[in-house]
């Protein structure tokens, strides 16, 4: 059994977001997003892979589609398969995410 902290194994860093990979497979990835106050993920999409983002502590500003909604600890965001997603923290403290995609995009391009 692997098991892995969160709060161990997050990071922050001042030049861009932090992601640390927690585990891994072709079907899919966990990885804990370190997000500091002002940072933000572009917005993007991935083709062919979901993706969830579960706030484990801080707020973030989530952009789902044409929605925008700021989201704190305890809540779950789901981005589909291709539509454009992001993430912001303008609110001040770090904001920690668990981050799920599936299946890998590294491995779902190959295919």
């Amino acid at each position: 059994m692997d098991v892995k902290s969160v709060p161990d194994t997050r990071r922050f860093s001042p030049e861009k977001l932090a992601k640390v990979s927690l585990f891994e497979s072709e079907k899919m990835f966990c990885d804990v997003y370190g997000v500091a106050p002002g940072q933000e993920q572009k917005p993007h999409a991935h083709e062919g892979c979901d993706k969830i983002y579960y706030v484990v502590e801080g707020v973030g500003i989530f952009k789902v589609g044409a929605e925008v909604r700021e989201v704190g600890p305890g809540n779950v965001v789901y981005a589909p398969s291709g539509v454009e997603h992001s993430v912001k923290n303008d609110c001040g403290g770090n904001l920690t995410l668990l981050v799920f995609m599936s299946p890998h995009p590294g491995y779902a391009k190959k295919s």
